[in-house]
């Protein structure tokens, strides 16, 4: 059998050695167009800043490396230039000559990628880049070290924008700005909890400029930036718009695209039995919503590929689709996602409720402890998790993992009420932030407490017989507290509850809602109408104090 793999890095790559494992006869021939056939794409942006020093860190295999090791037949610049699907031939060009010529296949395995978004092409300039090679992040990086530069601009808040804007900081007095079309950072990512990636940036100096899309750039002295609302100079500009699956290739053989990816099957499989495509380049299914998307990361990538060369070999396997989990390091904190997020939800019809609970991401006696904020999408009648976002400086990748199984699973909150996880002071609480979750959104299904966004809270206030009604202590109370709000200390409460009105309604907070849900139920149980405001005023603050520029 004769496989030909048309792309490298995650999904080319990983198809590979799989295939070599299961096979020892096969004949595998991989045909890159770069200079690489693996290397750590994700860790091109460390690399600009310095975190990794050696580029030589970054390429994990050459293709001599990897020939020895798996016996694969690699050819590096060089582009498939046409499938013949009838006739099972393709057509390639070496790059550094032209010549072209003709090769068969039995099976097709077609993993391009992804090419950056760049509207800017015709400029040509030096000064205005893309990231997605090796080469890429050394010419940006030498670049900006080597020309005197003052100020970059990076067009696009995404996850590679923001590590992008993270990493420039290491460049002694170098002032950088985001700028960003839509109303926040990280499109995945809930509006609410954006605010919170707004602050860590701005506290480290990067300007951000949201709802303002770029509409032209002109090369001068300084790169003249027009914008939707304004005008921006800058000595250097760094395009992280987006990314465009590579789809052109299969288009031209005929193959079934969709609006942003070649178009698989459960198996990979495309249009064409014998050609398979992963990665970047294609859609799949949302676990959740059964719908196709486009999810170009590299662990959908990875097991894509596995599959791939499960069903090329003959063991039947199948992909079963995507809830999209990623984390990205923000200085300081760390932020993860996973499943739905509210423009999902509403997009697709999806009936759904949130809740935000910020707890200790270990023990609280324990030195170091640091507030985790989670917030969790969830089906208000039986409680399974749709989505969740985690923000914090430690633990957050293990409670989003955790989420993570939870939503693929189709698990529950009851479930998570139930999770036995690892507990010892330095790492966690006896009940974990997940348990605490479960908790929260299983007391709300049962009736136990009624809960409220800071969203909604902002709005009940403007009427007459809605106070909100603040538990914490009264040091705290006097440091900041929602704006006309009542304060008793929650462990005064019972002894003052004649100062409350039962014909009014109150909106209960504290810090992080452990102690405003105690509150409820004391309220509850003595005929008050009370609903709990999930986040805390921990949570609230923080949103507050953020204005559409994130300061």
């Amino acid at each position: 059998m004769k496989v030909v793999i048309v792309g490298g890095v995650a999904g080319g790559a990983t198809t590979a050695t799989r295939l070599r494992r299961l096979d020892e006869k096969a004949e595998i021939i991989m045909i890159d167009k770069g200079n690489h056939i693996s290397f750590a794409n994700c860790g091109l942006p460390y690399y600009v800043g310095d975190v990794i020093k050696n580029k030589e860190d970054l390429l994990l295999q050459t293709p001599e490396s990897f020939n020895r090791r798996f016996n694969v037949d690699v050819r590096i610049r060089e582009e498939v230039i046409k499938i013949n699907p009838n006739e099972k031939k393709i057509i390639i060009k070496k790059l550094d000559t032209n010549e072209e010529y003709e090769e068969n296949y039995d099976k097709l395995v077609l993993s391009p990628g992804a090419e950056p978004i760049n509207p800017f092409k015709k400029l040509e300039s030096k000064r205005i880049k893309t990231l997605r090679t090796v080469e890429d992040s050394i010419e940006i990086k030498e670049y900006i070290k080597n020309n005197n530069i003052k100020d970059v601009a990076i067009i696009g808040g995404g996850y590679i924008g923001v590590e992008m804007a993270e990493n420039l900081s290491n460049f002694p007095d170098l002032k950088i700005t985001i700028v960003q079309k839509g109303s926040h950072l990280i499109n995945p990512l809930d509006e609410d909890m954006a605010c919170l990636v707004h602050r860590e940036l701005k506290k480290h100096g990067v300007n951000i400029m949201l709802n303002n899309g770029v509409n032209d750039i002109k090369e001068n002295e300084k790169l003249e930036i027009t914008l939707e609302d304004g005008k921006l100079e800058s000595d250097f500009v760094i395009l992280c718009i987006g990314v465009k699956a590579e789809t052109q290739l299969a288009l031209d053989a005929g193959l079934e695209v969709g609006n942003k990816g070649i178009l698989v099957n459960e198996y990979m499989q495309t249009s064409d039995k014998d050609i398979y495509a992963l990665g970047d380049a294609v859609m799949v299914n949302n676990s959740v919503t059964n719908i196709s998307v486009y999810t170009p990361l590299a662990g959908p990538a990875n097991r894509q590929a596995r599959i791939v060369a499960n069903n090329i070999v003959g063991k039947i396997d199948s992909y079963e689709g995507t809830i999209g989990s990623s984390i990205l390091k923000i200085f300081d904190y760390n932020l993860a996602m996973t499943g739905l997020n509210e423009m999902s939800c509403k997009l697709q019809g999806i009936k759904y409720k949130t809740i935000i609970v910020s707890q200790n991401s270990h023990a609280g006696y324990y030195p170091g402890a640091e507030m985790l904020i989670i917030k969790a999408l969830y089906n208000e009648e039986d409680g399974q998790i749709y989505g969740a976002q985690v923000w914090g400086k430690e633990s957050v990748d293990k409670i989003c993992d955790i989420l993570a199984v939870a939503i693929k699973m189709k698990m529950t909150a009851y479930d998570l009420e139930k999770f036995e996880l690892c507990y010892a002071p330095p790492f966690s609480s006896a009940k974990s932030p997940v348990n605490i979750l479960g908790n929260s959104i299983v007391n709300e299904i049962e009736g136990l407490v009624k809960n409220i966004t800071w969203e909604e809270v902002e709005k009940l206030t403007k009427k007459e017989e809605y106070y909100v009604l603040d538990v914490r202590t009264n040091e705290e109370y006097e440091r900041g507290a929602y704006e006309n709000s009542i304060n008793i200390p929650l462990d005064d409460l019972r002894s003052r509850l004649n100062e409350l009105d039962k014909s009014k309604k109150y909106l209960v907070n504290c810090k992080t809602v452990f102690r405003s849900y105690i509150a409820c139920r004391i309220l509850t149980q003595n005929g008050f109408n009370v609903q709990n405001i999930t986040g805390g005023y921990y949570f609230y603050n923080i949103i507050k104090n953020s204005n559409k520029n994130g300061e």
